[in-house]
């Protein structure tokens, strides 16, 4: 595509000014022909509307109504290449499945970039896409919120309570998430995963259950993991042809993302999990039943609100592992737990590991899965996992 002409002779506001304002910056540089362009990092009710004919948005962002005049990278870019692109989304499992879709595309020779939520701004590519191009886009509630379009193939992974803070009731976050089939049409596909309400949209429908997927051969860890090369396996061979043994091959190679139940060392004969991507009860769970020697886990971080009683339940009955309880909603759990020698309340992440270190018995694995947001004590949950990484000392 030569230029974005939608754009031409018209006054731009940026309104936030991170990773994707930075990038739409660039974006409207290169490839439009605006009239003014203007950057702005404050409150909504301090824009004069007025003055601007669009307003990029930046995800995260809090608007609670839709308004014409707002738009975003997500909705330019689709709006342009909906029907090149496989957007994933769900609460937990996108950024792997997203990878793991690049991973198998690319192998089998396809034409494929990956953007979105797991690092790369889509409009940073936006002169690098042939009528040939696959793009997987890995889109957040955020960047799907107050969209108007959806891509060609959506995927819905799964929809656990999340974002409560941002949202303030699940039927607003599932309904931000829901746009990614919201406007397909008959031509399009969809995967949804069991868990997910019905959504409103035309597409084909694959639904896919957790508990019914085959047995994949995998470096990844755990059934939420097969779960994942599932819906990839099934697109792969449904959408793309491609054959058995190179999509297999692909899901083997794969070793995972950092931060996502990832292996980082053994320090002192006991295992070290890198799980800070866990935010919510399940994936804890997930975690515990994932590594074989599992013996301790380190809980806790910001608290949004979300519901503990499955992890609650979970601690209550499972009394062969050792739970360390930390900052605001691990003490939320503490208080709500039946108080056995097995369980821990500490201040903060260097109390956690350095108690871990002290309990977990040589040959047994420690695993930092907090089923909580790291905001409040760290900049993102890549930042918790790097310093964990630290106290480690690996």
């Amino acid at each position: 595509m030569e230029r974005y002409e939608k754009f031409d002779n018209k006054r731009i506001l940026i309104w936030g000014y991170g990773r994707e304002g930075r990038s739409s910056a660039r974006f409207l540089e290169q490839w439009c022909k605006p009239s003014s362009i203007e950057v702005f990092e404050g409150k909504r009710e301090e824009i004069n509307e007025d003055n601007y004919d669009f307003i990029i948005k930046s995800p995260g962002i809090v608007m609670e109504d839709d308004n014409e005049k707002y738009t975003s990278q997500t909705r330019i870019f689709l709006e342009c290449f909906r029907n090149n692109t496989i957007g994933i989304t769900g609460t937990k499992g996108k950024s792997t499945t997203s990878a793991l879709m690049h991973r198998v595309l690319t192998r089998a020779g396809f034409d494929t970039i990956l953007v979105g939520n797991i690092g790369e701004p889509a409009l940073d590519h936006f002169g690098n896409i042939s009528e040939d191009t696959v793009v997987v886009y890995e889109m957040s509630c955020h960047q799907l919120a107050h969209l108007n379009i959806s891509p060609h193939v959506a995927v819905f992974l799964n929809l656990f309570e999340e974002h409560l803070d941002y949202y303030k009731t699940l039927d607003k976050y599932f309904a931000a998430k829901a746009n990614i089939a919201k406007y397909q049409s008959e031509s399009d596909l969809l995967f949804v995963g069991g868990n997910v309400p019905h959504l409103a949209g035309r597409a084909k429908t694959y639904r896919i259950d957790f508990n019914e997927v085959p047995e994949y051969d995998l470096k990844l860890l755990g059934h939420h993991n097969t779960y994942n090369a599932h819906f990839v396996y099934t697109i792969a061979s449904t959408v793309y042809g491609i054959d058995d043994k190179t999509i297999r091959d692909a899901l083997y190679d794969f070793t995972g993302l950092e931060h996502r139940l990832c292996n980082i060392g053994c320090t002192a004969g006991i295992d070290c999990y890198d799980d800070s991507i866990s935010t919510i009860p399940s994936a804890t769970i997930e975690a515990l039943s994932s590594v074989p020697n599992a013996k301790t886990v380190l809980i806790g971080g910001m608290d949004r609100g979300i519901s503990y009683d499955a992890l609650i339940s979970y601690i209550n009955d499972h009394d062969m592992y050792n739970y360390i309880l930390m900052y605001e909603s691990g003490k939320r759990i503490y208080e709500s737990i039946n108080k056995t020698d097995n369980c821990y309340l500490v201040p903060d992440l260097e109390a956690a590991v350095k108690k871990g270190f002290e309990i977990t018995p040589a040959g047994g694995a420690m695993i930092l899965s907090p089923a909580a947001a790291s905001y409040g004590y760290f900049k993102n949950f890549e930042e918790r996992g790097d310093v964990f990484r630290k106290l480690c000392g690996l």
